[in-house]
């Protein structure tokens, strides 16, 4: 800049210096009439010469006051990068203004130094003009590039001012939308979810009327559902589906702009003049079913939501507005799925509690039922069975006496018939229990070669009366000490043997008993059942053929359900109740075995198979000390043995006393609770044995059991044993708890009798057994 100042002040004095030259020196020889004293120059027109005059004054005035302004211009910008070009234009508008100013001398007589002045300024003025001129030619399409930049970059902010715009109108909308979103979300609703729609949208977009369109059960029309002004109309206003506008709004998934002639125009405005309206389609989700958690969906139809803007305001809809229309249609959309769902969840839920109240309801009363079959049997049971145990022991003591020989026959025949009578007791009473699940298998080691052959044996005499032959054979790798329930074993093999024998009139039976490796042949009916072999268990299989009746294919499948046999006449032949296989089935599969029936017709015989799951003992923990049954009787002698049996069943006490008398025990015999306390107070009374009924008036044999535990200390009390009809666990394990020594069930014959009372005595006190 300080060269700038300089170069123009040294610019400015080259100029008047040569101002003053031109005025002082004279005019040089040769050149006639250029003195300045006695030469003048004459102008033609003076008031011509006058006008010229003010021109070039005027002329170099505004000349010199350019520069000024350039000068100001350069000093106010810091970074003008020409600032050299200024210098120049500078200098050839100063040297053009002192050209004009100069020519102000040469209208009227004028010396030499004029003319040298000016013709120094106006060949300065040609070198700065020249190069000025040369120096904009570089500099102009500087400046024409620098321009179109300036340009382009209007352009861009214009765009960019646009797309701010754009941002806020976005911004504005997502707002809105989000507050609607807020609202909308705000209940799961249906209705409420409509209504609030309807609300914030009139807010937001001030509109004049908003509608919801609805389909109607059978998708053929579309019914006015909600509405901003509600009109109390009599008749549901409604459009038929197929109508063009609503056409094109289900088939359109942006809001489309509908004419208010249309049929969804007319309904959804309540002027002749209505405004601008807009449309758009709600998808609404339908819920059939819940599969695995998940609901099965699928979009049948679809709502239709019409906005109506006021028409005095002349408004029409603009992008952003349908955009954000769009926007907050989804959100609706979604808002009622969900309703729809919540909705068909509480359904389910309210049908689930009502078949709950029925299921529960239900339940209840096969509870009831079941405890009034259980109280019934239990009666029954006991009514039953206490006949039956006068029956047996007196059949058992008239065996023992002397008879002549139809004598025997019939007290046989009676003493076949009693068992028969028990045995079908005991099918339907362990029938009953393996039903409600109140049967479980008694876990207790054994012999299991010796169980398999009483079965045999059992059964042999009955084959050889028919004159049957009859083969029983143990595989040798058949384990002898097992762990399982002897009793449900026994009584599972001599049914299925009893039937072998009872149905074949001539040739053989057959009993086949090894171990069962998962090799052998299976059941053909369920060919996916296996035994699944672990270790510290064994699979028993027993196998017993026949050459009797033989099935047909149809009736195998029935033989295992409660009360059927093969056909009609089997019943009135062969006589039985059809429970066997269905009690065998029921103990096999608590076994975690499987039982089925093979045969190749009529007349040929068939084939019983059945698999159990037995434990086995380690060798080491076999006792060696077991001993015979025969051997442990005569261990024990019972003469003498002081036995009190309380029952207040008159028979039962007449039968029991019978028994014990035979066994040469010494009995005495009260008829309640009370008796039995007052008698065991006696001084001297010095009972070994106390028989004691479970079921009596005033004080059972519970309630006695307790009172003697309480009254009298372990050494003074006798052993107390339940004699009871009733053969449910929960009984046995009731009368084990409260410290009985042991259970008797009835009825019992003189060898029972016999073999529970020196097991007993073997035993001692508060070891528990149970015949």
């Amino acid at each position: 800049m300080a060269k700038f100042w300089r170069l123009l002040t040294l610019l400015m004095t080259l100029t008047v210096v040569t101002a003053v030259v031109a005025a002082t020196v004279t005019s040089p020889p040769g050149i006639p009439g250029c003195t300045c004293e006695d030469e003048a120059w004459a102008s033609p027109d003076e008031g011509m010469t006058r006008c010229q005059l003010a021109s070039d004054f005027l002329i170099a005035l505004a000349y010199f006051s350019i520069p000024l302004e350039l000068v100001y211009f350069v000093s106010c910008s810091h970074m003008f990068p020409f600032r050299w070009v200024i210098i120049q234009f500078g200098a050839f508008i100063v040297l053009c203004g002192l050209t004009h100013f100069i020519a102000i001398w040469t209208y009227g007589p004028h010396s030499y130094a004029v003319v040298v002045a000016q013709t120094v300024l106006k060949v300065l003025t040609a070198v700065v003009s020249c190069a000025t001129a040369i120096t904009l030619v570089h500099i102009i399409p500087e400046l024409l590039h620098v321009k179109v930049r300036e340009l382009f970059l209007k352009h861009k902010a214009a765009e960019l001012d646009r797309e701010m715009d754009i941002i806020k109108t976005q911004e504005e909308v997502g707002r809105h939308v989000r507050m609607l979103t807020h609202e909308i979300r705000m209940s799961l609703d249906r209705h409420t979810i409509l209504n609030t729609t309807l609300i914030e949208l009139a807010k937001t977009l001030s509109l004049e009327n908003c509608t919801v369109w609805m389909p109607n059960a059978d998708g053929t029309a579309l019914e006015l559902s909600h509405e901003l002004e509600r009109r109390l109309v009599q008749v549901p206003i409604c459009i038929p589906a197929g109508d063009a506008s609503v056409q094109l709004i289900v088939q359109t998934r942006a809001a489309v702009i509908i004419p208010p002639t249309c049929a969804l125009g007319r309904e959804s405005s309540h002027r002749l003049l209505s405004g601008a309206m807009a449309a758009v389609r709600l998808p609404l989700l339908h819920v059939s079913s819940f599969k695995g958690g998940t609901p099965e969906t699928y979009h049948a139809s679809y709502a239709i939501l019409v906005l109506v803007l006021p028409s005095e305001s002349g408004r029409q809809w603009r992008p952003h507005e349908l955009e954000m229309v769009e926007v907050v249609a989804d959100q609706v959309a979604v808002a009622l799925s969900h309703a729809a769902v919540l909705e068909d969840s509480q359904r389910t839920r309210d049908k689930l509690v009502e078949q709950n109240k029925a299921l529960q309801q239900a339940r209840q009363e096969a509870e009831t039922a079941i405890r009034a079959r259980n109280d019934f049997l239990a009666v029954m049971n006991h009514e039953m069975r206490t006949p039956m145990h006068a029956i047996i022991a007196l059949s058992s003591l008239l065996q023992e006496g002397n008879l002549t020989m139809e004598q025997r026959a019939m007290v046989d025949t009676v003493v076949k018939s009693s068992s028969l009578l028990s045995t079908l007791i005991n099918d339907v009473l362990d029938f009953s229990r393996l039903e409600d699940g109140s049967l479980i298998l008694e876990m207790a080691p054994f012999d299991l070669p010796t169980v398999l052959r009483e079965a045999g044996n059992l059964a042999k005499p009955m084959a050889r009366g028919k004159g049957l032959d009859f083969f029983f054979e143990i595989a040798a790798d058949v384990p002898t000490h097992v762990i399982g329930d002897e009793k449900r074993l026994l009584q599972t093999s001599l049914n299925v043997i009893g039937n072998a024998v009872k149905f074949t009139k001539g040739g053989f039976v057959s009993v086949m008993v090894s171990v069962e490796k998962g090799d052998g042949r299976m059941d053909p009916r369920q060919p996916g059942w296996r035994p699944a072999v672990t270790e510290g268990f064994v699979y028993l299989r027993v196998e017993v053929q026949d050459s009797g009746l033989g099935l047909r294919e149809t009736d195998i499948p029935r033989l295992f359900h409660k009360f059927v046999q093969a056909d009609s006449t089997t019943t009135r032949n062969y006589g039985g109740t059809g429970l066997g296989l269905a009690i065998c089935k029921k103990f096999v599969q608590l076994m975690h075995g499987h039982i089925w029936i093979e045969s190749e017709g009529l007349g040929k015989g068939s084939t019983v198979t059945f698999i159990i799951r037995l434990q086995l003992i380690p060798k080491q923990h076999v006792r060696r000390d077991r001993i015979s049954r025969d051997e442990q009787l005569n261990r024990v002698d019972l003469k003498g043995l002081k036995v009190l049996v309380t029952d207040d069943n008159s028979v039962n006490r007449i039968v029991t006393r019978r028994l014990l008398d035979r066994l040469g025990c010494n009995t005495t015999v009260v008829e309640s609770g009370h008796q039995c306390l007052a008698t065991l107070s006696q001084p001297g009374s010095s009972f070994q044995v106390l028989l004691l009924d479970l079921c009596m008036p005033e004080m059972d044999g519970y309630e006695v059991a307790m009172r003697i535990r309480q009254r009298f200390p372990p050494k003074d009390r006798p052993l107390v044993v339940a004699l009871t009809a009733n053969t449910d666990k929960d009984t046995r394990d009731r009368c084990l708890q409260i410290g009985m020594d042991g259970v008797v069930l009835k009825p019992i014959s003189l060898g029972d009798m016999s073999s529970e009372l020196c097991k007993l005595l073997r035993k001692g006190p508060q070891n528990g057994s149970v015949r």
